[in-house]
């Protein structure tokens, strides 16, 4: 069995997969958060879209969610504080850290979410705060002399360096 990947330590299809394919609603804001989090992880771009309040979703660039969804290879979900978000409440707000890699950079995206029900009962995605944090390079830095990374075959600092 495939273990989810918001770090609960449970099955997928037994954690976030009935909230990602619409078999349940979740109950919760921090399983909402959880499952938007896996959600980013299986590239369900749709459920992410489909999971903030009307008005937000307008806001949503699908194209650059996908691409930050399916060109990043996510290293773990760390629910940092929960507050309200129970099934009684209407409110709530999730602070978490997504870390990821991308393009040979490592990077958390530290957010304080605010998550709201709607009349029927669903937990949706309101507005979040993000919290800039330190980028930190896996692999070597490119020197001036070194072939360009965008494969021109020039040096880099007669090609990509300084633009």
């Amino acid at each position: 069995m495939k273990k989810c990947p918001c770090g609960t330590g449970r099955d997928y299809n037994e954690c976030c997969e009935p909230y990602i394919s619409g078999k349940a609603k979740a109950p919760t804001a921090e399983a909402l958060m959880r499952s938007r989090y896996s959600a980013y992880v299986e590239h369900a771009v749709d459920y992410i879209i489909d999971t903030c309040v009307h008005k937000g979703k307008d806001d949503i660039d699908y194209k650059s969610t996908k691409d930050w969804s399916e060109q990043s290879a996510w290293l773990g979900l760390k629910i940092i504080a929960s507050e309200k978000g129970s099934p009684a409440d209407t409110e709530g707000t999730v602070e978490f850290e997504a870390a990821y890699e991308r393009d040979g950079l490592k990077d958390v995206h530290h957010e304080k979410a605010k998550f709201k029900k709607s009349g029927d009962g669903e937990w949706l995605y309101d507005e979040g705060h993000v919290t800039p944090l330190t980028i930190v390079r896996t692999g070597p830095k490119t020197g001036r002399n070194d072939p360009c990374p965008c494969g021109s075959g020039k040096k880099y600092k007669h090609c990509c360096y300084g633009k």
